[in-house]
């Protein structure tokens, strides 16, 4: 039996052509699209502007296939987790943070992550595989619904960050058309630059990126020397802290030199010294840049530790002196462990690799 296409998989351009090839008029596909992600309707007998025999067709031959949410924990300070089922085996965690001025959805990308960032949570569950695109899209959809902006009509999720389980860059097409769909106004409607890819930094991938789209662009970096990020972030072994940067520079310079956001865990005693911040200072001297200094927040079996906020403060304000715009993150469900850094899903774990070549093909 042959297995029915979910549209939840498209853009619109490629929903476009779905509907050419089935002989139908390309503008069915932003018709249906407005349905799903406007309206939250995934009935096609509900898509009152549709035909019967094109609803009874799509019934016949595609579905709107969505992840399901198996737990929601809610945190003392407003935020929420959704632990999303995307197999029989497999599920991801995905977080909403609610803040007076925005609300955030931090996504998912992969099932685990082969990067094996040693700081990291997600890292220490393995690798299984590459979420599609409608199971990466419909963690946006199954939050919108579950927080009732699809009911209300009110927009609670303004902000969309890529910083959830896996590396989004080694998932390239599927992040990409996701992409599309949060920033087309048939869809999610965001502006660019309230969606945010955070990368390790595969850099082949960043320049696709900068010829692709303009969203912005977040970079985990957390050391300023090549001999410690190929300790704690090994994927630098392939794509060295020199030529990271100068891909973001290009980046930025693709952006009108808007500001590459640099995340850096603190670690007590590892990547957090003065003579560390110093050396960030001179890694961004030629970079439009901002810092997030993001407090380590444990998870069972790791031997790091935070640094304490006396020297958190101090590697904070040598970078302030320097001109760099540098906020210390504050925190967010950590008791429900939806903090930076703890996600962990359900990860039935494959050998994890990764082609330096091929990034998007894992």
């Amino acid at each position: 039996m042959t297995e029915k296409t979910n549209l939840l998989d498209y853009d619109l351009k490629s929903l476009e052509s779905y509907f050419n090839e089935i002989g139908d008029k390309s503008f069915r596909a932003r018709q249906v699209i407005k349905w799903i992600y406007h309206h939250g309707v995934v009935d096609y007998q509900s898509m009152t502007n549709l035909s019967k025999s094109l609803r009874s067709n799509l019934e016949e031959n595609t579905i709107i296939k969505l992840p399901e949410i198996v737990t929601e924990q809610r945190s003392e300070d407003g935020t929420r987790k959704w632990l999303i089922r995307v197999d029989n085996k497999n599920s991801v965690e995905t977080v909403f943070i609610p803040e007076n001025d925005r609300g955030t959805l931090c996504i998912s990308s992969q099932v685990g992550c082969p990067l094996d960032c040693k700081f990291c949570s997600t890292a220490q569950q393995g690798f299984n595989r590459n979420l599609t695109t409608s199971e990466i899209i419909g963690q946006v959809w199954i939050a919108n619904q579950a927080l009732g902006c699809f009911e209300s009509g009110k927009r609670l999720i303004t902000n969309i960050v890529f910083m959830g389980m896996g590396e989004p860059l080694l998932n390239y097409n599927n992040v990409l058309k996701t992409i599309n769909l949060l920033t087309d106004d048939l869809a999610f409607g965001l502006a660019r630059r309230r969606v945010t890819v955070s990368t390790s930094g595969i850099i082949p991938e960043i320049e696709r990126l900068k010829d692709d789209t303009n969203v912005s662009l977040a970079i985990s970096l957390h050391a300023s020397n090549n001999e410690l990020r190929n300790n704690i972030v090994p994927i630098n072994r392939s794509y060295p802290l020199n030529d990271l940067l100068a891909a973001c520079k290009r980046y930025s310079e693709g952006r009108d030199n808007e500001t590459v956001t640099i995340e850096y865990v603190m670690l007590n005693g590892v990547n957090d010294g003065l003579q560390d911040a110093r050396d960030l200072v001179k890694c961004l001297h030629d970079l439009p840049a901002k810092v997030n200094l993001i407090p380590f927040n444990k998870f069972p079996g790791t031997n790091y530790t935070c640094s304490d906020q006396n020297t958190i403060n101090a590697f904070r304000d040598i970078l302030i002196k320097a001109g760099i715009v540098t906020i210390t993150r504050k925190t967010r469900g950590d008791d429900i462990d939806a903090a930076c850094g703890q996600l962990v899903g359900k990860v039935s774990a494959k050998a994890a690799r990764h082609q330096k070549t091929s990034a998007g093909q894992i």
